[in-house]
């Protein structure tokens, strides 16, 4: 008389931007990118029924009975890529732990040497009183980085989703190092890990400008860009002192907001039928 009773489900609460893949084969099962997004990984077992469960008024003593089945069982992998709209990208000791800091509400650990970031930063970037976008701080890079040097190589998959920011100490105190050969490096490293980073949109920041006599800054700052062969958006400041932090903040916010309109007016032609039917061209009337 005995039956299998259904066990209780067992809920796992998962960051946003979380991918979970199949362990053994690699395929893609899910990208959790709504909060509060719910899916099923794997069924629980169903429970048999005793004897009992069969009796009848033209059986009264039952013999046969059903078995359960075990719930499934699967190796998954799960991985987090941030939600973040922009991510910071640099050498270690750039700056970029000092930006977050003073753009947004995020309060990484800030020191004088480097990997003082030993993982990914959020903060929320609020411009005006109903303008605001996520801003990333990723750990910094070195050299050799997507062959698994130093630390940023392990984080470099979350800026497959956001926009990037190239962080440069214009200004390093070390005589010996050229901020050019790093900015080159970062670039080079991003194309080892993946092609499709450095095509991302991408701007400058050359930080620290603030160490730059104000009579050189122009100087020095076309120097780099030549140098560096940079054709798009540069902006100089000083995250230490907040020159510059505003402008960039509010071109960041221009950007995005623009980049967001685009994607909804695509989104609403595709579902609009109206829109469909201009495509379709019209039969000519024979003459």
């Amino acid at each position: 008389d005995c039956y299998g009773r259904a066990g209780d489900d067992i809920e796992l609460r998962m960051p946003v931007g979380t991918i979970i893949s199949d362990y053994e084969t690699g395929e893609p099962i899910a990208d959790l990118t709504t909060h509060g997004e719910r899916l099923c990984l794997a069924q629980g077992g169903v429970g048999g029924w005793g004897n009992i469960h069969f009796k009848s008024s033209t059986n009264r003593a039952p013999r046969q009975k059903t078995n359960g089945k075990p719930g499934e069982r699967r190796k998954l992998k799960l991985e987090l890529k941030v939600l973040a709209d922009v991510g910071l990208l640099g050498m270690p000791n750039a700056g970029k732990s000092t930006l977050i800091t003073a753009v947004s509400n995020a309060r990484p650990k800030i020191a004088d040497y480097p990997f003082t970031t030993l993982h990914p930063n959020l903060g929320v970037v609020r411009v005006g009183s109903e303008r605001s976008f996520v801003i990333a701080d990723i750990p910094g890079l070195i050299e050799g980085a997507a062959e698994g040097a130093g630390l940023g190589h392990r984080f470099l998959r979350h800026l497959q989703r956001t926009g990037v920011l190239h962080l440069v100490d214009i200004a390093p105190f070390d005589e010996n190092v050229d901020p050019v050969t790093d900015a080159k490096a970062i670039v080079n490293e991003l194309r080892k890990y993946d092609e499709a980073l450095v095509e991302k949109p991408r701007w400058l920041v050359l930080n620290k400008v603030d160490m730059i006599p104000e009579e050189d800054r122009k100087k020095v700052v076309a120097d780099f860009v030549k140098k560096f062969k940079w054709k798009g958006p540069v902006f100089e400041i000083s995250a230490l002192t907040g020159l510059g932090c505003d402008k960039l903040c509010y071109s960041l916010q221009d950007y995005l907001d623009s980049v967001r309109k685009d994607r909804d007016d695509a989104d609403e032609r595709a579902v609009d039928p109206r829109y469909q039917e201009s495509l379709i061209p019209k039969d000519k009337t024979p003459d």
